[in-house]
């Protein structure tokens, strides 16, 4: 059974039929990226799997269970996170503090600690600002923190959306490794 699973799905906005069909399975371990232009629906495929935007049509599955129309906070708490397009951090808020955001349904204190060490290993330059407010970080470390903020949720699946938008080129191929 494939971890995700994304069968015929059709989004809209309003009137504008954005996601027309799109099907796609992830398997456990597995890494899947979306290639296309602008408007192509990548941006829309992921957020109609975290229930950002529901789709009309279609079903997203998550090992079996049909999480299709679920509110976005049930789909994560099911393990699908997502580092949104355009960061969208919290700005008046510190470094650390943003990254504990993104544990809040956790309750496995050791592991949250653990994976704020992770996140402070995978990304130094954040360990070095963690009390710096969020809006006052350059676009490429806020693209830093949203990724991690995204890790502390323990995804089981992970969708970054422009992951490498405002980074460094070594930055870049130290995040996909």
């Amino acid at each position: 059974m494939a971890l995700l699973e994304v069968g015929d799905l059709h989004t809209f906005y309003g009137k504008i039929h954005a996601l027309k069909g799109m099907s796609l399975t992830v398997e456990e371990g597995e890494i899947v990226t979306l290639i296309g232009g602008n408007g192509a629906g990548k941006t829309t495929t992921l957020n109609s799997i975290s229930g950002i935007v529901p789709p009309s049509e279609g079903t997203v599955t998550l090992k079996g269970e049909d999480i299709t129309g679920m509110k976005p906070h049930e789909i994560v708490l099911r393990g699908v996170v997502q580092a949104p397009e355009g960061r969208k951090i919290f700005s008046r808020l510190s470094v650390r503090e943003n990254l504990e955001m993104g544990s809040y349904t956790r309750s496995n204190q050791s592991a949250i600690k653990r994976d704020l060490e992770f996140v402070f290993e995978t990304f130094p330059r954040l360990h070095e600002r963690e009390n710096q407010m969020g809006g006052t970080l350059s676009g490429g470390e806020q693209q830093m923190l949203a990724i991690g903020r995204a890790l502390m949720g323990d995804p089981r699946i992970l969708l970054l959306d422009e992951p490498s938008m405002g980074l460094a080129p070594l930055l870049v191929r130290d995040i996909f490794n």
